[in-house]
């Protein structure tokens, strides 16, 4: 993908398939999106490691195929010996960029959240372990994590993290590029100079867009949800509508200067396939 004249990579998110049907699923939406030439992709990896051999089946899976996969790690409830043996697992399987999360918080998990407490933890922690073998990704927030207390606070961890030696950010998920552009102008005020790069979640699903942006606190902005709502259950308008309106915000933030675009694939390959094909190259 390039935008005047210069190149911007894309990279796609998956996550580990639950079952035979799914994980056939998703080497189809793969192979799909292999045409689009990802810089890499990551797999998410669940609190507390409850997807984790998942996570380690699906990078392995992703890298059979032909992709740079990113695994994601979360510190929450693990040990500083279980993350060193995760990381020289990863090693010895040839991976070389790591997504680097605190992770959420598992129901029920009382105050043993593990020997690191925080994502800027796991990255120090990372880098001691491993020195600059990986290149660690770590999250953004431009609407501020639901549980940081002011912005003003969230910046402040996200600055811990690249500080503790973060190579690249990748965004949640948003609809409004000032909150992107606001956000990366005052990490900039603060000296980071990292590639920040926007989270892009295609449209397709009302309720499942809305259950999702109330967990992680994305806004979706009212006239969004006023057109999703006329829609009902017409799945197709909801989906040309999707399209229409992720595209030119993609396009807005290439030609604004972003370095790039991360795609939630949520293991389905047309939407985004669309997308990226409907973009100024």
């Amino acid at each position: 993908m390039t935008t005047n004249g210069k190149a911007k990579a894309i990279s796609l998110e998956f996550f580990p398939p639950r079952d035979i049907a799914a994980q056939e699923k998703l080497v189809r939406s793969a192979k799909q999106l292999l045409a689009l030439q990802p810089e890499y992709v990551s797999v998410t990896f669940g609190a507390g490691g409850s997807t984790r051999s998942g996570t380690v089946d699906t990078v392995r899976m992703m890298q059979n195929l032909g992709f740079d996969a990113a695994p994601h790690l979360s510190c929450i409830g693990a040990t500083r010996a279980m993350l060193a043996e995760i990381l020289d697992g990863y090693r010895q399987q040839g991976v070389r960029r790591i997504v680097a999360l605190r992770g959420d918080v598992p129901s029920g998990m009382g105050a043993d959240r593990g020997d690191l407490h925080y994502a800027s933890d796991l990255v120090r922690f990372i880098r001691e372990h491993s020195g600059d073998w990986f290149q660690i990704e770590v999250a953004a927030y431009p609407e501020k994590h639901p549980q940081a207390d002011t912005a003003a606070n969230d910046l402040e961890h996200f600055v811990a993290k690249v500080n503790a030696g973060a190579n690249s950010a990748i965004t949640q998920y948003f609809f409004n590029a000032d909150a992107y552009f606001d956000f990366v102008g005052r990490a900039h005020a603060k000296g980071v100079s990292l590639p920040i790069v926007p989270g892009i979640m295609p449209i397709t699903n009302h309720s499942q867009l809305v259950r999702f942006s109330d967990m992680c606190g994305a806004e979706i902005p009212r006239w969004i949800r006023q057109r999703l709502a006329e829609f009902g259950d017409d799945k197709a308008s909801i989906k040309a509508f999707g399209i229409d309106v992720i595209t030119r915000l993609c396009q807005n933030l290439l030609d604004q200067g972003a370095p790039g675009l991360h795609f939630y694939t949520l293991n389905n390959a047309d939407v985004t396939m669309s997308i990226s094909k409907a973009l100024t190259r």
